[in-house]
């Protein structure tokens, strides 16, 4: 394994100052901004090296955002515009811009999807969607899952995954009655005022209520039926970690923005809660 490493030079311009209100949809700051120190790594994949971007916004503070596919700009775009802000840490997959990552292997091609690696089952079956499958090639793509995830910490009290999508392709409407992911959901919370593309997945059922009190579809994940298709919120769903997914269709960067500052206000309120003040439970 071969990592190729920037030494990271984090300039803070001034403190921070944050404070999230009830029913409000931003974060409300000052106008200081963290210039991100980051970090450059490539794991090799058959024959590719793929790199992989950390950039570190401030001290780490348990907000790991992740990346996985490199065609999804503007929910990258939207979120670190809000980073600069509040501070966390963002893992990017690059990947030529495209979604499917393509290595070759013993002079055979292959391809897999980065969101459908984190179990042997999904491998297999993004190989297959891909036309070709082999055990060398499964045995290469675990390892690079499992170094993606090496990547995100255990101390990590909140992964964001960020996520754009085609129109209707993938919508809230894929997890209501009828839908192809019915049976994934726990509940779900649509407004028809509100885009069905954009929405939250989520692991946690607090984060699922706040969202859906704010007014964005929500979606709470059913960790124990939902399909087992290698995706990352399956992989934490079974570990009960905190895992959301915030989605916008491509291109929209103001609505990812401002449900990404929803969501980290969310997280600031629980953090400025005293020790010993229960948090709200469902």
């Amino acid at each position: 394994m071969k990592y190729i490493i920037f030494i990271p030079i984090l300039f803070f311009l001034s403190a921070i100052a944050a404070h999230a209100q009830e029913g409000d949809n931003s974060v409300s700051v000052s106008a200081a901004r963290y210039i991100p120190s980051r970090t450059s790594i490539a794991f090799q994949v058959g024959n590719r090296k793929i790199p992989i971007t950390v950039l570190q916004y401030g001290e780490a503070n348990g907000i790991v955002c992740i990346n996985v596919h490199d065609n999804e700009t503007a929910s990258v775009e939207g979120a670190k515009a809000v980073l600069e802000i509040t501070g966390g840490t963002l893992i990017k997959i690059e990947n030529y811009k495209q979604r499917v990552i393509r290595f070759k292997l013993n002079g055979i091609s292959y391809g897999f999807d980065p969101n459908r690696i984190y179990s042997r089952v999904g491998i297999g079956q993004t190989l297959r969607d891909n036309r070709r499958v082999s055990k060398p090639a499964m045995d290469e793509i675990e390892k690079f899952a499992q170094r993606v995830l090496e990547l995100i910490p255990d101390s990590a009290s909140c992964i964001v995954a960020l996520h754009n999508n085609t129109e209707e392709a993938f919508s809230i409407k894929s997890y209501m009655t009828g839908g192809n992911r019915q049976k994934d959901a726990r509940a779900v919370y649509a407004n028809d005022q509100q885009d069905v593309d954009d929405i939250i997945l989520t692991t946690d059922s607090l984060l699922y209520q706040k969202m859906a009190d704010a007014g964005y579809n929500s979606i709470w994940q059913d960790n124990e039926r939902a399909k087992k298709d290698g995706s990352l919120s399956i992989h934490f769903g079974e570990r009960a970690r905190r895992y959301i997914n915030i989605e916008t269709q491509h291109g929209k960067v103001e609505q990812y923005k401002e449900m990404f500052e929803k969501l980290m206000a969310i997280l600031a309120e629980e953090k400025e809660k005293s020790p010993g003040e229960p948090k709200d439970s469902l």
